[in-house]
């Protein structure tokens, strides 16, 4: 006895809705392939599991990316805000003490210093005294006009 493979009548319909596509399922198929060959499926499947891999480490990694460029250009933002700033501060410092400089009067009493006009004074000696030397005693001396009272 030989055994013959039957072949079975296919429907108008289903032969021409099939069309080239069932040749390429056909062949293409996972479970064929797993049988005819399973190191070369185990091969295929660590494949499409390693490109699936480097699929997600790309979109996490340009996700990462992308956060951090917006942090870097926020922090870029806010030091030109600062340098900015401070630079307004110091124009406005320099502006106000030039105007404050031409609208101050030098009093007529008060000299350029120069090596010439330094007065130099000796170290006072210590004071053998008990009670501290009298404050008030010492300023009057020093000064040109007594202070006035009620002042």
């Amino acid at each position: 006895m030989v055994a013959v493979p039957q072949t079975q009548p296919v429907s108008p319909q289903r032969s021409s809705s099939a069309g080239p596509f069932e040749v390429i399922q056909g062949s293409l198929s996972a479970r064929r392939a797993a049988r005819h060959s399973p190191l070369l499926a185990g091969l295929h499947r660590a494949a499409d599991g390693g490109l699936l891999g480097v699929f997600a480490a790309v979109l996490v990694l340009s996700g990462l990316t992308l956060h951090w460029q917006h942090r870097w250009t926020m922090a870029f933002r806010q030091l030109e805000l600062t340098r900015t700033l401070s630079h307004r501060l110091t124009e406005s410092t320099a502006m106000l003490e030039r105007h404050l400089l031409e609208r101050s009067k030098v009093p007529g009493r008060m000299v350029p210093t120069t090596v010439a006009n330094l007065l130099y004074l000796d170290r006072p000696g210590a004071v053998s005294s008990q009670d501290g030397p009298d404050h008030l005693a010492m300023l009057g001396s020093l000064m040109e006009r007594p202070i006035k009272n009620g002042y």
